[in-house]
């Protein structure tokens, strides 16, 4: 499927998009203009609409679809989109926005029986009973909302895609090291980044809410273990362990975490949230080049700059849904 990813410096563009987020600036002459990140299933990019109208504000606002015309161009190493034209959509275009959103490579029907099997493979009773309440209780957003506004899994159902990564990834782990409790991996995998259900504002133009912005979804989560402990009458040393997994789970406070990891579960799923997501950026970064290209430069992995190399190819698997 051909679309903005496969786009190249010069091609002209003439296509449906969704808008996944605006930003309003103003010019050095004071003229007002809109930044706009367009996307459809096979990736992003930016867009300026220069001198723009007060309706041209309230039209294209995130979450809109519409239809764009022009031309693919460079700005600082970056593919950039110069508008031409610009359109909201009507009702004889006839498109939906389940046509122009990425979306994990895995159904949802999939995802759920993953993480069932990895849920009832939980001994511990407290843990097995706590992660079932919290998924019951969040289950249509887990398996919908992305894991990020951006830089990882920021498509459709990544936050469930993301867990079934880790989910996999520990169990092959802990196979080689089986001092390792599956118990609290499975569970701190499950549910150490579910509090994002309610720091995201939803699956598509995805924003942070209130809570996002002053609590974070570490905090959230933290809370939500807590109250659904005293809900269900839960107590063991195992609850507290849990909640400090969701704590340390970005390792260091720069991170986001108040505590650093302490126990051998909450330092293996640091590094494989860790995995998971820099695999899951480079990866999408390295299918926007050609072999023998180097990406954009990346602000999340360092300011680096990947090489894509000729003779190794970029597995289809780990990719959002093309079709």
């Amino acid at each position: 499927m051909s679309g903005i990813s496969s786009f190249n410096e010069g091609d002209k563009v003439n296509q449906f998009v969704l808008i996944k987020s605006v930003t309003k600036g103003t010019t050095s002459t004071g003229k007002p203009f809109l930044t706009l990140i367009l996307q459809d299933r096979t990736g992003e990019i930016d867009a300026k609409l220069w001198d723009c109208s007060e309706q041209d504000i309230v039209d294209y606002a995130a979450d809109k679809i519409v239809k764009i015309h022009g031309e693919i161009t460079l700005y600082r190493g970056k593919k950039q989109l110069r508008l031409h034209a610009i359109r909201l959509t009507n009702e004889q275009d006839n498109i939906k926005k389940s046509s122009l959103i990425m979306s994990a490579p895995v159904s949802i029907e999939d995802m759920v029986e993953s993480i069932t099997k990895y849920v009832f493979e939980i001994k511990n009773p407290n843990l097995q009973r706590l992660t079932r309440a919290l998924l019951k209780k969040h289950h249509e957003a887990f398996f919908e909302f992305p894991a990020a506004v951006r830089n990882h899994h920021e498509f459709m159902s990544g936050l469930a895609y993301h867990v079934v990564s880790m989910l996999k990834l520990a169990e092959s782990v802990a196979k080689l090291y089986p001092s390792l409790d599956t118990d609290l991996l499975y569970s701190g995998i499950i549910l150490h980044d579910m509090g994002k259900v309610i720091e995201l504002s939803g699956p598509t133009a995805t924003s942070y809410t209130l809570e996002g912005k002053l609590l974070g979804h570490i905090t959230i989560m933290v809370n939500e273990i807590g109250d659904m402990a005293r809900q269900l009458e839960l107590d063991g040393e195992e609850l507290v362990i849990l909640q400090h997994i969701v704590l340390s789970h970005h390792s260091k406070p720069e991170w986001g975490s108040p505590k650093p990891p302490l126990i051998k579960e909450a330092e293996i799923i640091h590094m494989l949230d860790n995995l998971d997501a820099k695999m899951n950026m480079m990866d999408r970064a390295l299918e926007k080049v050609k072999p023998g290209e180097f990406t954009e430069r990346l602000f999340a992995l360092d300011q680096r700059a990947l090489y894509r190399p000729k003779t190794i190819s970029i597995s289809s698997q780990m990719q959002p849904e093309r079709n």
